[in-house]
């Protein structure tokens, strides 16, 4: 990097703030063109440097431009009080004027201090400014702690030195290093809370979010106050970091900054967001390559290897800064509670697990997976104290193949995973100290490693975390509120820990390239065996881990009113035991993949593949006649509660077959009935609206003459009015009469739902009854997600079983219209529609239909309907 020391302005005489402007935009270009070409992590802190040496030149020019008087200061405050600036931050400054001084009072002063402030914005520096006397400052320091960290770094550019002096002598004695501490990890806490308390996000801010820069900071910043240095050579020597924690903490220091350096410099602005539009163009100003494996498949972009190596460094950051940090509260405070023994290896103090020696890991590598167990089992404890998670720090040379393999470690966790209690909280802290992946290789693998699927919103350690936590809380009492059926369940379950492991496991081969359910079965298989677990529950677990997919793909796109559908899923699943297993392991996975995937639709739809199958297990199952005559038994004492004529039903279900009863729920039987019965045969356009059963959206019912685009309307109209569609079932009555009933959602507030019914009554069906051709499809707006990575639209057309009806499947990036596209490719080739399955999966949508007609018995159609479909669902 070229000397910073460089000046911007060497003219004897002050130029203009136009010339000024000029040479600092030509010389800040020159240092990122520079950094651009050939910037490494060990140069990035240069360039830091640099920019700010040259922001301090403009301003010297500029301020001695401006003629300010001599006995005020221009103050670097904040990052730039560091001597640290990133390409396209802001260089706040303070103007620091005498007390009894202000601008307010003396007019030419304030002219010259406002015209200073705009000749900076003028040179192209994106200042940030205030202007304050002594008293104001401390003042407001006093009240705002960010006000009093900023004046912490503050450094003299240009003015008044012993004004500066005296301002920082008067700022020193008003610092409470105690009520600092304090105050700042409280802030440090509610801006991790802000991130979800992880830096896993997909897009993280590699400044902010939980192990960004802003970590590093507090540390530097509360020991500062305190007076134990600052700079972490200092905190070295003065024993609050080890030599060998200063030089990861620089390290990793380095590869955050250069990040966010890359980051500004390919934005063209201050962005500190890792967001997906910009991930490939930072991974390519690194120089990162797509992994390829022999055959050509991909298997890491850019992006990912990019992203691996960020989630790796802010993990190391997040476990320094919690040492570090608890090493400076116990130096604050030295009368801090006294340690009691656990045993021999381990004391308790102040409700952290303390080792008893720093050595005990290295001579007793078997202690290393105990503290853990202590953790879970022992009352009152609440973490691992500073010198505890030092010594696991400094102690991963000693977790390598013999540690992995001691059956004594083997043994210990075990019995982590049958504790009765604090699961969860163990195996994120084993996470987080890294010792998780060093015990489980395997795990190791899938720390940091990003999902593109637009599905997940976490990377996949954080995933198998969260459905960790998920599949736990169907066993905690507490919890049973969320989810009763699930509880009940898991109340009547005799082995926890054989979830909790299925859940460890059953997405841990993720990001190899091969089909992750059966590579992560093998790798469960080999767990199971080392770990001692019996046969009988082994086989249950590589089940789980091998089918954990099943259930949902079977609920969300297969026709759960087909026996033969129920029958194959229960000759899959086997055992009533298998089927409970996996409907918890599943409904935990859903649930922990984003907030916004799992719904109550979803939720009804497990549910009834559940309880459907548990009747096919017990012997029950498959004889529709006997089925149909339940459900139409139900709805007839349903239907004596609202007082309809004499045989009123006899009318519409006359002209129903068995598939509309075994499709539909005896509410549903009932709602139709109640409102379809004296209109059958007639011209009438019906369409009924109601809150649905399930507890979420709208249920919609539809009653009119078939017609071959009737879909395709009905899809437009949900399209223009907002509504995304969950589910359809589509029934056609043997009068020519479509019956078909929808699951909607939308963003509309709920309390408005009866305002939206009859809105939706009224507008829908005047759209069916009015005549004319389909209207052109909109092209709605994919999101930046869906952009950043696009999902190759696949359509997938084959006969059912019976070869008596098709199966399309249809996977592509969300937007607007996508299933009014579709609708009208099938109404163009007369295609008739018996079911729909619409999954949305984040930003991918995979929908299934189930559908027949003429033209699929030609294969010269099948491949130009399939075309056609491609064409439609192309993003």
């Amino acid at each position: 990097m070229t000397n910073p020391g460089h000046s911007v302005i060497e003219a004897a005489q002050p130029p203009g703030h136009s010339v000024i402007g000029a040479a600092y935009k030509q010389r800040k270009g020159e240092l990122l063109a520079e950094f651009r070409e050939g910037g490494t992590t060990r140069s990035v802190k240069g360039l830091l440097q640099a920019l700010s040496h040259v922001a301090d030149d403009t301003l010297k020019a500029l301020w001695q431009h401006a003629g300010l008087p001599a006995g005020i200061a221009l103050v670097a405050v904040g990052g730039f009080g560091r001597g640290e600036l990133f390409p396209y931050s802001d260089v706040d400054v303070l103007i620091l004027m005498p007390d009894g001084i202000s601008p307010d009072h003396d007019a030419p002063l304030k002219n010259r201090i406002e015209r200073f402030i705009g000749s900076c914005w003028d040179a192209g520096l994106e200042i940030g400014s205030s202007v304050r006397t002594v008293a104001e400052s401390l003042a407001q320091a006093a009240e705002d702690v960010t006000v009093q960290t900023a004046l912490i770094e503050s450094r003299l550019i240009t003015g008044s030195r012993k004004l500066f002096v005296e301002f920082q002598a008067r700022t020193r004695a008003r610092i409470d290093a105690r009520a600092f501490f304090t105050a700042k990890t409280l802030e440090m806490r509610q801006r991790h809370n802000k991130f979800e308390n992880t830096p896993y996000s997909l897009e993280p801010n590699c400044k902010e979010s939980p192990g960004g820069l802003r970590d590093l900071q507090v540390i530097l910043w509360v020991a500062n106050a305190a007076g134990f240095g600052k700079s972490w050579d200092e905190l070295a020597r003065r024993g609050l970091a080890t030599p060998f924690e200063a030089r990861q903490i620089k390290a990793n220091e380095a590869l955050l900054s250069m990040i966010r350096a890359r980051l500004h410099i390919v934005a063209g602005r201050r962005e500190d967001r890792l967001v997906f539009d910009l991930q490939n163009a930072v991974a390519d100003s690194f120089g990162y390559k797509s992994v390829l494996r022999t055959d050509g498949r991909l298997v890491a972009r850019p992006s990912e290897r990019l992203m691996k190596r960020f989630y790796w460094a802010a993990k190391a950051v997040a476990q320094l800064n919690q040492i570090l940090l608890l090493n400076i509260e116990e130096r604050l405070n030295p009368l801090a509670a006294e340690a009691r023994p656990i045993n021999d290896r381990f004391l308790e103090k102040a409700g952290m697990i303390e080792v008893a020696s720093d050595d005990l890991y290295l001579k007793n590598p078997r202690a290393i997976l105990e503290t853990f167990l202590l953790f879970q089992t022992t009352p009152g404890v609440k973490g691992l104290s500073a010198r505890t998670l030092r010594a696991l720090y400094n102690a991963r040379k000693v977790m390598d193949a013999n540690f992995r393999n001691d059956p004594v470690n083997h043994s210990t966790f075990r019995a982590m995973l049958m504790a009765p209690r604090g699961i969860t909280h163990a195996m994120r802290l084993l996470n987080q100290t890294s010792v998780l992946g060093r015990y489980l290789w395997v795990f190791r693998r899938i720390v940091g490693q990003m999902q593109h699927d637009l599905f997940h919103v976490y990377t996949v350690d954080q995933h198998i975390l969260m459905v960790l936590r998920n599949v736990r809380r169907f066993f905690i009492a507490e919890h049973a509120h969320e989810y009763p059926f699930c509880s009940q369940l898991a109340a009547g379950w005799d082995k926890p820990w054989i979830l909790y492991t299925a859940a460890l496991f059953h997405d841990i081969a993720k990001g190899r390239g091969g089909d992750h359910s059966e590579l992560g079965a093998r790798e469960v298989r080999r767990f199971c065996r080392q770990h001692g677990v019996p046969a009988e529950d082994c086989k249950l677990v590589e089940f789980l881990v091998r089918q954990h997919l099943a259930m949902s793909n079977t609920a969300q796109k297969k026709d759960l009113g087909d026996p033969e559908v129920i029958k194959a899923f229960a000759a899959r699943v086997g055992n009533e035991r298998y089927l409970t297993a996996l409907y918890l392991l599943t409904v935990a996975d859903i649930r922990g993949t984003s907030p916004k995937v799992w719904n109550a639709w979803k939720g009804k739809l497990l549910e009834d593949l559940y309880r459907y199958t548990v009747r096919a297990l017990g012997g029950a199952a498959p004889d529709p006649r006997a089925e149909v005559e339940a459900r139409k038994r139900e709805a007839l004492v349903q239907l004596q509660l609202y007082a309809l004529p004499f045989e009123a039903h006899r009318k519409l279900w006359d002209t129903l077959d068995v598939g509309y009863f075994m499709r539909h729920e005896a509410g549903d039987i009932v709602w139709h009935t109640r409102h379809v019965s004296r209109y059958v045969g007639t011209a009438k356009v019906l369409v009924r609206a109601r809150m649905s059963p399930v507890g979420e959206g709208l249920q919609i019912m539809v009653y009119t003459a078939d017609q071959p685009d009737l879909f395709a309307r009905i899809c437009g109209y949900f399209d223009q009015a907002g509504f995304s569609i969950l589910d359809a079932k589509i029934h056609t009555a043997t009068n020519g009469y479509a019956l078909d009933t929808f699951q909607v959602v939308t963003a509309m507030l709920p309390e408005h739902y009866r305002e939206l019914c009859s809105m939706v009554e009224s507008e829908l069906a005047h759209v069916l009854a009015a005549a004319g051709p389909l209207p052109a499809p909109s092209r709605g707006r994919v999101s930046r997600r869906v952009k950043s990575f696009p999902i190759p639209p696949r359509v997938d057309l084959q006969p059912d079983e019976k070869a008596q009806r098709w199966l399309l499947s249809v996977s592509a990036s969300d937007r607007v219209g996508l299933l009014y596209s579709i609708a009208r490719v099938l109404a163009r080739h007369k295609l008739n529609l018996q079911l729909a399955k619409v999954t949305t999966l984040g930003e991918r949508v995979e929908d299934t239909f189930l559908i027949d007609g003429p033209e699929l018995q030609q294969n010269r159609k099948q491949i130009e309907i399939e075309t056609e479909l491609l064409e439609a669902v192309a993003a």
